[in-house]
């Protein structure tokens, strides 16, 4: 089946970096649409902080746009968010969303998130 997998998150301080990954089995993440979801405490997931098209564009919410930086790589089927001069408020867990090919059906996956924490 397909799988989702992300990692990458812990605990950094305010102003550090963390790089998350998503990495996909069962299924070829290709050129589809993806992106990265956070849910902070308290609150329901459902910000999109960054997004990649199938065109290869990148859109961020405002919140991160020029701090976070989203990616792919075909060869390792694996999506990335490149987080830097992180706040306290960036505490969330981060979910990895795509579209993923199996056996000539696109279907759209959820990773299991994964727990970030910045410290002030």
């Amino acid at each position: 089946q397909v799988q989702l997998v992300e990692s990458g998150g812990g605990l950094v301080q305010a102003g550090g970096s963390l790089r998350l990954s998503c990495a996909a089995s069962g299924g070829s993440i290709g050129d589809n649409a993806m992106g990265w979801y956070r849910q902070a405490p308290g609150k329901q997931r459902g910000e999109l902080v960054a997004a990649i098209t199938s065109g290869g564009s990148t859109n961020y919410s405002d919140s991160v746009n020029g701090r976070f930086t989203i990616s792919r790589d075909r060869a390792k089927n694996t999506l990335y968010l490149q987080m830097n001069s992180l706040k306290p408020e960036d505490t969330a867990v981060y979910y990895c969303n795509a579209d993923v090919l199996r056996f000539g059906v696109h279907r759209n996956y959820w990773g299991q998130g994964t727990q970030v924490t910045v410290s002030s």
